[in-house]
């Protein structure tokens, strides 16, 4: 049997990120053969990963790339904060951000099939998983285009990479202020830029839903009318963003922010880690 030595073991492990015992088992099956060893990995990896398959991906990371006329923002999860914070992940996802940066990739499907290292990113993900040992997949992926951008990316623990990312795609002067958007934007969770953005169905059934509730309050029908354009308008200020109140200063709306900046908001995008 070859002589494996803790130097061969700790060179593989910082090349791949294997567990101790799945590298040593390796070189001891290669022989102390490197290269070879790595190959053992990889087979091994690839054949667990059809058994990850239907585990959840609740950690892991947001990172964003700005190109000359777009932002792309994306998801990429994982099984365990473990990894989350490990720098061979991290490193997957500044190169797969690398490969997106000006791709023109709008929507997952076309992401995935990127060229990267002589495969597309996803056979390099699919490979990082094998290494990694956990189910690792490039979850959502978002292009902003725009003239200017804010982009904001927040850490919930200073041990994690950035957990939540928000891009502002916005016309005007004022980049102070525009970041200050993305960051409200990362707490407030608006899901749409205005109310006439708000899918009207969506509106409908919100409406249907207060004024049951309403009604079950014993509220006098002749009152109803009132009672659920009053409720219909916090809902526009939960969902869109125009109507929220500013979170550094709940007596101003973000259009009044904006208008007073000289900003016009062109369109946005918020990503949270396993949300």
């Amino acid at each position: 049997m070859a002589d494996i030595s803790l130097a061969d073991i700790k060179a593989l492990r910082d090349r791949l990120g294997t567990g101790m015992v799945d590298t040593k088992n390796a070189l001891v099956e290669a022989e102390g053969d490197i290269e070879k060893a790595v190959e053992i990995l990889r087979l091994k990896g690839a054949k667990g990963n059809a058994k990850r398959a239907d585990r959840s991906t609740s950690e892991g990371l947001i990172a964003a790339v700005e190109s000359a006329t777009a932002v792309t923002l994306i998801e990429l999860a994982c099984e365990t904060d473990f990894v989350a914070k490990n720098e061979k992940f991290i490193a997957l996802g500044e190169k797969v951000l690398g490969a997106l940066a000006d791709s023109g990739a709008e929507t997952l499907d076309a992401a995935l099939a990127v060229p990267l290292e002589g495969g597309t990113v996803a056979s390099v993900i699919d490979d990082q998983a094998a290494t990694i040992g956990e189910k690792v997949e490039l979850r959502r992926v978002v292009r902003i285009p725009g003239e200017k951008f804010a982009v904001y990316l927040h850490r919930t623990s200073k041990d994690l990479p950035p957990q939540i990312g928000v891009v502002v795609a916005y016309t005007g002067d004022d980049a102070e202020t525009a970041r200050s958007i993305a960051q409200h934007i990362s707490f407030a969770d608006p899901q749409y830029l205005g109310r006439d953005d708000v899918p009207p169905a969506e509106v409908e059934n919100e409406r249907r839903i207060v004024e049951e509730i309403s009604r079950g309050e014993g509220k006098p029908e002749a009152a109803l009318p009132k009672i659920v354009e009053g409720r219909i308008g916090a809902f526009f200020k939960q969902v869109a963003l125009l109507e929220q109140e500013y979170a550094k200063d709940n007596k101003l709306t973000i259009a009044k922010v904006l208008s007073d900046a000289g900003l016009t908001v062109t369109g946005f995008a918020r990503f949270k880690v396993g949300a």
